[in-house]
């Protein structure tokens, strides 16, 4: 992993470690986003009484870990692993997954390029760092178009490979809600009322599309990057179709049950 913090962490932090030496009393490691090194206490590594260390910890684990306190002076980190609870620990395991995926993309573009990855890892973090705290916030940002390489910075070429790998790695999940209108109109214009009421539907939102089955029957299907916006439009839709009824004219909108 290339991403480093500069200085040394703040109380209370959620760190990586990495374990390098196992005590009768205490385990040492590595801070993996920092240039540093901690301990954890035998109390710190798990509540109860603990015979043996090596039954919870060994070397070359990572774990995560809570900084209790720091001696300046000294450069002593103290840790603790049993003080970090399962939500905190997986936001953190996730987040370094998310870190290591972006470098991987770099080590991509570095290949692509015929340079180092080290140094394309120097360009690209030179300039997200000025904004971004890691590179997947910045790459995520990317992908939903909230974020340019260019602006922020990044060498012309690099940016324009970069972005083209970010846009399929980090391209968000959608959903999909698909569902069936059936029309149907006696009124002299009837074909124009129906193009009508089609085409509001379609401009309700892009993320609305409506593809036609024969007989005043019209497949629906709504994506989008999360439910919420997607159950919105889909009552929208709903509502655009009661206008269209009268005595003359009937509309219904059918989910999909799947």
């Amino acid at each position: 992993m290339f991403y480093k913090r500069e200085g040394i962490p703040e109380p209370d932090e959620i760190v990586l470690c990495k374990v390098t030496k196992i005590y009768p009393n205490s385990v040492f490691v590595d801070l993996l986003e920092y240039n540093d090194s901690g301990m954890v206490h035998i109390s710190e590594v798990s509540p109860g009484r603990i015979r043996n260390l090596r039954d919870y910890v060994s070397i070359g684990r990572q774990i995560v870990c809570k900084v209790l306190r720091i001696d300046r002076e000294r450069g002593h980190i103290d840790l603790s692993l049993r003080r970090v609870n399962s939500s905190q620990r997986k936001e953190k395991l996730e987040e370094t997954k998310a870190e290591l995926k972006a470098e991987s993309i770099l080590k991509t573009i570095a290949k692509r390029l015929g340079q180092k990855t080290e140094e394309i890892y120097r360009q690209v973090s030179d300039k997200v760092f000025e904004e971004y705290s890691y590179l997947y916030l910045c790459f995520k940002d990317v992908a939903s178009g909230d974020a340019d390489l260019m602006k922020l910075g990044v060498d012309k070429v690099i940016a324009k490979e970069l972005t083209k790998v970010i846009l399929d790695k980090f391209r968000p999940e959608r959903i999909t809600i698909e569902g069936e209108i059936n029309v149907k109109t006696y009124a002299s214009e009837g074909v124009k009322k129906i193009r009508e009421i089609l085409l509001e539907i379609e401009s309700a939102s892009p993320t609305i599309k409506l593809f036609y089955l024969g007989a005043g029957r019209y497949k629906i299907i709504i994506e989008d990057v999360d439910y919420k916006p997607a159950e919105k439009n889909f009552k929208k839709v709903e509502s655009i179709l009661e206008k269209f009824k009268d005595k003359i004219s009937e509309a219904s909108l059918e989910r999909d049950k799947n």
